[in-house]
């Protein structure tokens, strides 16, 4: 089991950033990749950003590329995603994901889920 817990979430005026936090705990952390979703009102969820188990290897959906950064630090067992030049359409609510195995990124079907953090993004 691992169990995923968000942090970082808020309300943010577009061209803003905020900063997303995933604490894992359960297994040892380079066991596993992790991505972040999110999930837009009246969408279905997808994929923002994925990273191996090391971080060395990550993938980005076009839409934020260049404006997003996913990373992991493991003396603190956390995932991390630096958002920054926000727009409107970025809002939503944000997971957290595990997946096995952990040498790529992952980009489907993980295997735990964190319960969310809303993101807000206004004009």
């Amino acid at each position: 089991q691992v169990q995923l817990v968000e942090s970082g979430g808020g309300w943010v005026q577009a061209g803003g950033s905020l900063r997303l936090s995933c604490a894992a705990s359960g297994r040892t952390f380079k066991d596993f990749a992790m991505s972040w979703f999110r999930q837009a009102p009246g969408k279905e969820r997808e994929i923002v950003a994925a990273s191996n188990w090391r971080g060395d290897k990550t993938y980005y959906v076009d839409s934020v590329k260049g404006r997003f950064t996913i990373s992991r630090i493991h003396a603190e067992n956390t995932l991390a995603l630096q958002m920054d030049s926000l727009k409107i359409e970025d809002t939503g609510v944000y997971y957290c994901t595990a997946q096995f195995p952990g040498l790529y990124p992952q980009v489907n079907n993980p295997n735990y889920w964190g319960k969310g953090t809303q993101v807000t993004v206004s004009s």
